[in-house]
């Protein structure tokens, strides 16, 4: 932990990074304590203290836990460290969640308390775009100011102009990106689309959708099929991509597939996550 670091200045460089980390922050104290209302600490996955200060033992164990309960499911928490006899006023238990408030008990002699905001800063949701088309070009446009990070891989003898993407690959073959989501479509109209799709099912990912009609998928299927790709994964694939808004042009087309990854995006945030498609049918 290094308390003299500037937290701020750290957050900007964690999200630059997307990097996954808490920004945990006193918001309240009521009688003695460590650490006072404005404090704050960056917590990260492994549940070390970064930056900053939150106080010590009385406070750490509770915030260190919201921590990592913020960093699984997305959400925000405001925990509420008190000397039992409050809790016990206040008709809680140590554990109990009331209103979004979660309460822990505070078992150092002071006997203060703390209101802490845990808040998760979670990596960009990463999007895989995979073609040269039209369609492609206007996904790689739209999803960028809806804080995707944005990937589109084509053959670069494709493309007119340089898009502005935060990745962008020459063709099909790259790495598994590291992202805790992450959504592919493959939007190439016929120019390498089976090459493409199969780049595309190598990811782990929430969403696969293809631009193309049901009767190409169909097509498609059997050659994939023939690829040893189980038909499990190939069928988990959305074809034609996005929800029926009677899309006609390119911008119309990627709206529709972008509103219907946002339907994917956040529902994973309200219940729990879907498992994903298992490889090779396993």
């Amino acid at each position: 932990m290094n308390a003299h670091v500037d937290v701020l200045d750290l957050v900007s460089r964690l999200k630059d990074a997307d990097e996954p980390f808490v920004l945990a922050t006193v918001v309240r104290t009521v009688s003695v304590t460590a650490a006072k209302a404005g404090a704050k600490a960056i917590i990260r996955p492994d549940g070390s203290i970064e930056a900053g200060w939150i106080g010590g033992g009385c406070a750490r164990g509770a915030t260190l836990k919201a921590a990592c309960e913020a960093l699984a499911d997305g959400q925000s928490r405001l925990v509420s460290i008190q000397p039992e006899n409050l809790l016990e006023e206040l008709g809680v238990k140590a554990g109990d969640d009331r209103d979004g408030v979660k309460f822990a008990k505070n078992m150092c002699p002071s006997q203060g308390t703390m209101d802490i905001f845990v808040e998760p800063v979670l990596p960009r949701p990463v999007l895989i775009v995979l073609g040269a088309s039209p369609v492609a070009l206007a996904l790689a446009e739209q999803a960028r100011p809806l804080g995707f990070n944005v990937t589109l891989a084509a053959p670069l003898a494709d493309l007119m102009d340089t898009p502005e993407v935060d990745r962008l690959i020459d063709g099909f073959a790259f790495d598994t990106p590291q992202a805790a989501r992450l959504f592919v479509v493959i939007s190439t109209q016929g120019k390498g689309d089976e090459a493409a799709l199969k780049a595309g099912l190598a990811f782990e990912a929430d969403y696969y959708g293809f631009v193309g009609s049901r009767r190409k998928m169909a097509a498609l299927r059997q050659k994939l099929l023939d690829e040893g790709i189980a038909a499990a994964t190939i069928d988990f694939i959305k074809a034609p991509a996005g929800l029926d808004l009677g899309a006609i042009d390119p911008e119309e087309i990627a709206l529709s597939i972008l509103a219907e990854i946002t339907l994917a995006r956040r529902r994973g945030q309200r219940v729990q996550k879907a498992e994903p498609p298992k490889r090779n049918g396993n």
